[in-house]
């Protein structure tokens, strides 16, 4: 299977999970087609404009990855606040909170992948 970039999912979120500005999220694989088998729930890549980010938030019975492809944030993992930039990967585990801001002033992009626990 193989899908163009056009035909791929966006969405927009304004505030999302008690964040400021809007998140664009676009999907590489959809629940609602089964095409995580079982295994996950969100793939994509995530863009926050300047001044945007993703609320505080706990992750309970998945787990998150996310890959920093460009621009710079802040992290806040657990409590831990630390300057994030592309490469960098960071791992939300069960049980565990982050969010994620935008302090740069171009877009940030990352992929994020949630998996079942």
């Amino acid at each position: 299977m193989i899908k163009r970039s056009g035909d791929l999912r966006t969405d927009s979120v304004s505030n999302f999970r008690g964040g400021q500005g809007e998140l664009q999220m676009t999907h590489f694989l959809e629940t609602e087609k089964d095409e995580f088998k079982g295994k996950g729930r969100l793939f994509c890549k995530n863009v926050l404009k300047p001044g945007s980010s993703i609320g505080l938030h706990e992750h309970v019975g998945d787990f998150e990855t996310y890959v920093v492809l460009s621009g710079e944030g802040l992290i806040n993992d657990n409590g831990d606040l630390t300057p994030v930039k592309p490469g960098d990967v960071i791992v939300t585990n069960n049980g565990e909170k982050h969010s994620l801001e935008n302090t740069g002033t171009v877009d940030l992009e990352v992929i994020a992948l949630i998996l079942f626990d």
